[in-house]
């Protein structure tokens, strides 16, 4: 994620449980929870949102929007009312 103050990466996880996504974001020495996954079959791809708090390097209600195409994510990022910024990712499968 691409942010005034710098470049921020994290690792996402998401799974199924029971017909139900979820998820976590690990980054900055904390794991939090993803709040409100919801998807949606687009022409682009699987449009993704989710809302998270982080509390490191200072607190934030981040909500985002990306569409997954392959291995490949890209969207927004919004704090409040801050600007929102630019969130990319690739997909790593776990070993």
């Amino acid at each position: 994620m691409r942010t005034p103050v710098g470049t921020m990466h994290a690792t996402l996880a998401f799974r199924d449980e029971t017909g139900t996504v979820v998820g976590t974001a690990a980054g900055k020495g904390e794991t939090v929870q993803l709040r409100d996954i919801r998807t949606a079959a687009t022409d682009a791809g699987l449009r993704v949102t989710w809302s998270q708090t982080i509390t490191k390097p200072l607190r934030l209600d981040l909500d985002f929007e990306v569409v997954v195409d392959g291995d490949r994510m890209s969207g927004r990022s919004r704090a409040g009312r801050l600007p929102g910024t630019a969130v990319t990712g690739t997909r790593v499968v776990a070993r």
